[in-house]
C-alpha cells in the first residue's frame, strides 16, 4: 500500500495543543437552550476567555441562561429579527462580490462588500442595508470572493488542482471516499495524485447552493484518518461537528499549508464574483489562495468544514468561507473515521 503525498492529507478539527479554544463540551445543551427560550433567543458566541455567551432580548431569558451556568447578555435583536433581515437581503441584494451572515457578538447581521461592487450595485446595496436599521451593517473587504480553483500538483482533475477535505467511509463496510468541494466535483469525474495515478471517481456533487463533493477510492492507496499540518507532523480527525462564533480554529490547504483564525460567522450567504451563490457557510478570519479549495477546517480532532473561497491571501490577510462537513456526511450516508 503507497501511503498519501503530503497534498493528499486530511486536516482535523479539533483545538491543536498550541491554544485552539474547543467549543463548548456540551453544544446539544446550547441548542436545547436556546429552543427553551423561544423568541428571545438571538444568538451564542464564544469569547476570548473560551467561555460561552448566549445572548437575549429580555431580562426574563437572561435569568434563564445565569442559571444554566452559562454567561447571559443582553442585546436589543431577536435571532427571528435578525433572520428577517437576512431575508430582505437574499430577496433583494443578491449582488456578485457581496456576504452576509448574523454577527451574534454586534448582534446585526454583517454585509460585506469585495472591491469588485461598485457604483450602482455599491448604492443599490446601500441603500438595501440602510433600510434594515441597526439590525444591518455594511462593511467594504479588500480582495473579491472567489473559489479557490488553481493549477498544481495535490489533488488533480479537469485542469485544476484541490486540496483534499476528508477521508470518510460508509458505516459498517470497508468502502472508503474522500470529500472535497463542490466546485471542484463539478469540474472532473476523477482525481489523481501529482504522479498521474488516478486514485478516486466521482460519486456525487452539489454546487452552487451547497458546496461539497464525494469521491470513491479507485486505487489501494493509504487512506487515513489524519490531516496534514504542514510541519511534518498529522492529526487524527475521529469526529464531525459544528463550530461556534468566536472558536479558533484550523486550515489546511495544498497552496498554503496550515492556518489558524476565528469563526466570525454561521449561515452564511456569499454571492461569488462569477454569479454563483451558496448559503449556510461557515465564516472566518482564516486566509486561503487558490488550490486550498476543498481542505479541511477543523478545530481538535474534530472535522468542521470544507473550504469554498474567500478573498485576500495569505500575505495580506483576508476571509474565507467553508461548506460544514456535517451537511455533507449527511447528504452521503458517510462518517468520518
Amino acid at each position: 500500500m503507497r501511503s498519501f503525498p503530503a497534498a493528499l492529507k486530511l486536516v482535523s478539527i479539533a483545538a491543536l495543543a498550541a491554544g485552539f479554544v474547543t467549543a463548548p463540551a456540551a453544544q446539544a445543551d446550547v441548542s436545547t437552550l436556546e429552543t427553551r427560550l423561544g423568541s428571545s433567543a438571538a444568538g451564542s458566541y464564544v469569547d476570548d476567555s473560551g467561555r460561552l455567551v448566549v445572548t437575549v432580548t429580555d431580562q426574563a431569558a437572561l435569568a434563564t441562561v445565569t442559571a444554566s451556568g452559562a454567561r447571559a447578555r443582553l442585546v436589543q435583536h431577536s435571532a427571528a429579527t435578525l433572520d428577517a433581515s437576512a431575508a430582505v437581503l437574499a430577496r433583494t441584494a443578491k449582488i456578485p462580490g457581496t456576504s452576509w451572515g448574523t454577527d451574534p457578538v454586534a448582534n446585526q447581521v454583517v454585509v460585506s462588500a469585495d472591491t469588485t461592487v461598485t457604483g450602482a450595485s455599491l448604492a443599490r446595496l446601500k441603500a438595501v442595508v440602510a433600510g434594515l436599521g441597526s439590525t444591518a451593517r455594511l462593511e467594504q473587504v479588500p480582495g473579491s470572493f472567489t473559489t479557490t480553483i488553481a493549477g498544481g500538483d495535490a489533488i488533480l482533475g479537469g485542469g485544476v488542482r484541490c486540496s483534499l477535505g476528508f477521508n470518510v467511509k460508509r458505516p459498517g463496510t470497508s468502502t472508503a471516499y474522500l470529500l472535497t468541494a463542490g466546485h471542484c466535483g463539478n469540474l472532473t469525474s476523477t482525481w489523481s495524485t501529482s504522479g498521474g495515478q488516478v486514485i478516486a471517481s466521482r460519486t456525487g456533487t452539489s454546487f452552487p447552493g451547497n458546496d461539497y463533493a464525494l469521491f470513491q477510492y479507485t486505487s489501494d492507496i493509504s487512506r487515513p484518518g489524519e490531516v496534514n499540518l504542514y510541519n511534518g507532523t498529522r492529526r487524527s480527525i475521529d469526529s464531525a461537528g459544528n463550530p461556534v462564533v468566536g472558536q479558533t480554529v484550523g486550515r489546511s490547504g495544498s497552496t498554503t499549508g496550515f492556518h489558524r483564525g476565528k469563526v466570525t460567522g454561521l449561515n452564511v450567504t456569499v454571492n461569488y464574483v462569477d454569479g454563483t451563490t451558496v448559503t449556510g457557510m461557515i465564516a472566518t478570519t482564516v486566509c486561503v489562495q487558490g488550490g486550498d479549495s476543498g481542505g479541511p477546517l477543523f478545530a481538535n480532532n474534530t472535522a468542521l468544514g470544507l473550504t469554498s473561497g474567500g478573498s485576500g491571501d495569505c500575505t495580506s490577510g483576508g476571509r474565507s468561507f467553508y461548506q460544514p462537513v456535517t451537511e455533507a456526511l449527511n447528504a452521503y450516508g458517510v462518517t468520518v473515521y
